[in-house]
This record gives C-alpha cells, structure tokens and sequence, in this order.
C-alpha cells in the first residue's frame, strides 16, 4: 500500500493490556485490544459494569499507562513521551467528558470554558473568544456568566463538552456521558454531540450503556471479558 493509501488515524491502539492487584490477586481487565479511530468518525464501546470500558478510555487518553501494547494520538506514542509532552498531545489533540460534569464551582460557565485554553497558552483574549464561540454553539451563551450550581445537569454537561471541544481536538473521549441524565436530556445532549461531530469534525469515542446511541453510530464495540470486538450488526 503506498503512503498515499495509508489511512490516517487519530487514535490508535495495538495489543493494549492492562492487569491490576487486587489484594493477592492479579486482574486482568484488558487483554490484547486494538481500536483505530478515523477523522470525524462516531464510535460506541458498550459492555457490562467492570468490563474495562473506563480504563482503555484511560489508556487511550494517555491518562494511564498499559502493562503491554502502544496508543498512538495523531500518529504519535504518547506513553513514550514525557508527562510534560503527554499534556501539550492531550491539551491540543484530545477532549474529556465524563459521566459528571467535573466544572469548576468557584468558576463561571465561560472562565470553565476557557480554561484548557489558558493552560495551552492562548491569551486570555482569544481564549474568551473562543469559548463563546463553542458555548454559543451548545447553545448556553445566555448562561455564560452563571456558576455550575446555577445550571441544571443537562447544561452543566453542555458546558463540559464546550470545554471539551473548545481547543478544537482531533477526538472527545465521553465516559457515559449522558449516564446521570434524565431520557429527554439525555437525547439533546447526544444530538448535540452529533452536531458538533458535523460542524466541528471531531471523532467522538462514547463509552455508553446506552444501546440506542450506540446503535446511532457509524461504529460499534464490545468490550467483554477484555477483549474488543466490531459489532456487525445492531446491538441488542
């Protein structure tokens, strides 16, 4: 295949495994996982409580370290670089969102927004600026100057993907996103992450026990017993 055949891939990982102590016992959560992600690309991981979704979102965000295998951000090893280098790939390439908004309390909804900005060096100006500019697009700019506790859960998980989207990543990885929200919040806050998906081009990794999302997007997994497979057809 020539270099021009060659699929570019904004995550990737190869033979990842991960083994955790458990007292005098050895648990192996993960055991020979492979996932590449595409550009823009929408991709599920579903399994049951425990199967180890959390931890290879985990190992996939550089945010731990596999026993064996590799995780390749933008084509880059990111356990091989230093933590300092493992920041700046994470701060400029990656996204999180989590089941909890984890927002800033002391911080209003756009000084929430602004921070990875902050933390990568753009100017407080710019930094502002941008943050509208995705907070507008969830939808919360009238709610910019309010604290977390004066927004209801499905805005305070807007504004965590604002922040999450807000330094324009190559990928969001979302840990149960919509986990601790009630159905019908739960549905705009996944259409919006499709919306950001077109408008943004941004590849979404949702780790979700929602089967209808998953079954919404362009690629499915499995995580059982440690192992990843592609679903081929819709889960159930």
């Amino acid at each position: 295949m020539s270099s021009s055949e060659q699929q570019n891939y904004i995550l990737e990982a190869s033979n990842v495994s991960k083994t955790f102590q458990d007292g005098t016992k050895y648990v192996e959560v993960l055991n020979g996982v492979d996932i590449k992600i595409k550009p823009a690309e929408m991709v599920a991981i579903v399994g049951t409580s425990g199967s180890g979704k959390s931890t290879l979102l985990h190992l996939l965000g550089g945010l731990d370290s596999p026993d064996e295998g590799r995780v390749l951000v933008d084509g880059q090893d990111i356990h091989a670089l230093s933590i300092k280098k493992q920041g700046e790939l994470r701060n400029k390439k990656l996204g999180f969102v989590y089941q909890f908004h984890h927002l800033l309390s002391e911080f209003t909804a756009l000084e929430n927004v602004m921070i990875p900005l902050i933390i990568g060096g753009v100017s407080e100006r710019s930094a502002r600026e941008r943050a509208e500019q995705i907070i507008t697009k969830v939808g919360l700019i009238d709610r910019k100057t309010h604290n977390p506790s004066e927004m209801s859960g499905g805005e305070r998980q807007r504004i965590a993907i604002a922040r999450a989207m807000v330094t324009r990543p190559a990928c969001i990885l979302a840990d149960e996103p919509t986990g601790n929200l009630d159905y019908k919040t739960a549905q705009s806050v996944n259409e919006l992450m499709f919306d950001l998906n077109r408008d943004e081009n941004t590849s979404f990794l949702i780790v979700s026990h929602d089967l209808n999302l998953a079954n919404s997007m362009q690629t499915r997994y499995e995580l059982i017993k440690g192992s990843l497979s592609k679903a081929t057809a819709e889960l159930t």
